[in-house]
């Protein structure tokens, strides 16, 4: 079936204009969400060697892991590491989501306040990203670790996005839904 004609078909009814509206932005999500993982596996990685490569750091978290009781050394600098990376990504992503995948609800502009919004709403991504990162780099290779994590902070920054973020705004003319303000 030719999928203009598909999406022609779903989109005259409100409940398939909306369906689709949801696969769109779920697929330029995910198109950002390519960039920042990217950005963010880049960081981490960089990251993660230079803290295993630099002895004042190994000692640090060394010291650090004797005083929490709250992992080895190795299980800290995956920690900081993957922070690293997602501090470094969340800024970017924020402004690529802004700009393509909610710009309906954001009207593509950067408000320090939203920006506020999306980085803690991203905090529960960070955390779920880091536990899977730790829990699984002790039975599997980091890379794979890695990998884990990002499809695990994927589900939970969309869901966060969509219905936390970038919700349509009451009281906006542009905030109906299907009401596109370019």
């Amino acid at each position: 079936m030719d999928p203009t004609r598909t999406d022609t078909a779903f989109s005259r009814a409100p409940a398939g204009r909306a369906r689709v509206g949801m696969m769109r932005k779920a697929l330029s999500f995910a198109l950002v969400g390519v960039v920042n993982t990217a950005v963010d596996a880049s960081v981490f990685f960089v990251a993660l060697a230079a803290l295993k490569s630099a002895g004042p750091s190994v000692r640090a978290f060394e010291a650090a892991s004797g005083l929490c009781g709250c992992g080895g050394a190795d299980d800290l600098m995956l920690i900081a590491a993957n922070l690293m990376g997602w501090v470094v990504g969340v800024t970017g992503s924020y402004v690529l989501n802004s700009t393509f995948t909610f710009a309906e609800e954001s009207g593509r502009t950067l408000r320090l306040r939203d920006y506020g919004a999306f980085a803690a709403s991203g905090v529960l991504g960070a955390v779920a990203n880091t536990t899977t990162l730790v829990m699984v780099a002790q039975v599997m290779p980091v890379w794979f670790a890695k990998a884990c994590a990002i499809l695990v902070s994927f589900v939970v920054n969309f869901t966060m996005s969509h219905f936390v973020v970038f919700r349509p705004r009451r009281g906006r003319p542009d905030a109906e839904p299907g009401n596109a303000s370019q």
